[in-house]
């Protein structure tokens, strides 16, 4: 009969000590920069191409209609559309004063009727314009929607040309002190600079090329973009 002694010896010896290995921590992936939150004035207009452009070159586009729409922006695009329903209605939704303060003083796009409300003059309004360009404006200043073009624009901040979609354009009568000429049209501006306010009479969002937001955000808005197809 096996004695107990035996038993224990036998147990002890196949007994395996198992060194401790420090868990390893899961590699992490380096933070990517947060997408730039450019608002999109969403009232009435061509709002929705603009969030497809900037959708495109990396940026997040929010749509703003109400006034709390407004919190953590980075930029902001006044997009095409009726210039005085628009004035009307940043009035009746209680925007008026917070997209004034933001276009003054942050980076803003404007295009087409975005340019009117930008500008510190212009005709056949409601109401006073946002003034946050020196410049003065005449609506519908080529003619009806029949009158309607597209045509190329020099644009040198792009390295050249751009194609301009005119849409019952606004033309530019006036520029005053401050402003810089950034793209023209047949000898004429088109385009202008003021501080961190842009504004176009044309439409650069109704085309393929995204060149103008991708600069807009870069060279304006200060901003690095990630996955650009500009």
């Amino acid at each position: 009969m096996p004695s107990v002694a035996g038993d224990a010896a036998r147990k002890s010896a196949r007994k395996v000590t198992v060194a401790r290995v420090p868990a390893t921590k899961p590699a992490v992936a380096p933070k990517r920069a947060a997408a730039p939150r450019v608002g999109v004035l969403s009232l009435q207009g061509d709002h929705a191409k603009h969030g497809e452009t900037l959708r495109a070159v990396g940026a997040e586009p929010v749509r703003i209609s109400l006034p709390e729409h407004l919190a953590g922006l980075d930029a902001m695009i006044l997009p095409g559309g009726e210039s005085s329903t628009m004035l009307r209605l940043l009035d009746a939704t209680g925007l008026r004063v917070g997209v004034e303060e933001f276009v003054r003083t942050r980076p803003v796009l404007g295009t087409c009727a975005g340019l009117i409300l930008l500008a510190s003059q212009a005709d056949r309004l409601p109401g006073p314009t946002l003034g946050a360009i020196d410049i003065t404006a005449t609506r519908n200043a080529y003619g009806r929607q029949v009158h309607s073009f597209t045509d190329p624009v020099d644009m040198p901040a792009l390295g050249g040309g751009v194609l301009g979609v005119f849409i019952r354009a606004p033309r530019i009568t006036r520029v005053g002190k401050g402003v810089q000429v950034i793209a023209t049209h047949a000898g004429e501006p088109v385009g202008v600079r003021q501080g961190k306010a842009v504004a176009l009479t044309f439409h650069p969002e109704l085309t393929d090329d995204a060149r103008v937001h991708a600069w807009f955000l870069r060279d304006i808005a200060g901003f690095k973009l990630t996955g650009v197809r500009a």
